[in-house]
């Protein structure tokens, strides 16, 4: 029960979180919908991974298979996944009506998945694990989607012919940030790498986490900040 419970709470705990920070609060009803979406989500990721797990295994490179693990099999087709379900729960609901929503569904959509996954590798893994993924992936996750609902968001209420960009650009982020963060950790585990290596690799995933709060932060800022200013003038 404990590892259950050291599984679910970081994930509530970050949705609480950035829920909080909505001013106008979203139907709690299409914010379920997002995150049990999620379970669909690591479905659809199951499906798309099946078929190409295999290559992996034919890869010699501990670094090209460490590559193919992280965006292969991990970071583009759960990303996509993710996208796939925040686009067919919200893209036409009345209730999309400001920016800091598309952050904030996407948010219940992703760790939705989070959960299933964190649940899996915590009963498997241990207490050491549950800390581990808490302080690093269950945010990782969230911070992802907070770039997918930013550049979501922006492709929801853009007026002009970049609409298509912007959309692509909610996929291309968080697969960037995702598959790098995971081929950190994934190469990392080579047993080719001698001591220097190992230090550069985890310099580098500091470096990738530390960007990817950051940004987190300022996107989550940018939108709340324009939602503001949009209720100021239309007051």
């Amino acid at each position: 029960m404990s590892l259950l419970i050291a599984s679910i709470t970081p994930v509530m705990i970050f949705m609480y979180l950035v829920y909080r920070k909505d001013k106008l609060k979203e139907p709690r009803a299409l914010l379920l919908k997002c995150f049990f979406g999620g379970f669909l989500a690591l479905v659809l990721t199951l499906i798309i991974v099946e078929p190409i797990a295999p290559i992996a295994e034919s890869i010699g490179s501990p670094f090209w298979k460490a590559f193919y693990d992280a965006f292969c099999l991990a970071a583009i087709p759960e990303e996509f996944s993710k996208l796939l379900i925040l686009y067919w729960v919200i893209w036409r609901n009345k209730d999309f009506d400001q920016y800091y929503d598309g952050i904030l569904y996407a948010i219940f959509v992703s760790l939705g998945f989070a959960l299933v996954e964190n649940i899996m590798y915590v009963l498997d893994g241990g207490m050491g694990v549950a800390i581990a993924r808490a302080i690093l992936a269950v945010p990782g996750h969230g911070f992802f989607a907070v770039l997918m609902g930013y550049y979501f968001s922006l492709a929801k209420f853009h007026t002009g012919g970049q609409k298509n960009r912007l959309l692509l650009a909610s996929l291309a982020m968080p697969i960037l940030f995702h598959g790098l963060y995971d081929f950190a950790l994934m190469y990392s585990e080579a047993d080719e790498l001698d001591g220097l290596v190992l230090l550069g690799i985890l310099i580098f995933f500091t470096l990738i986490v530390i960007q990817l709060w950051r940004l987190g932060f300022k996107k989550i800022k940018a939108h709340l900040q324009r939602d503001h200013e949009i209720a100021n003038e239309i007051v």
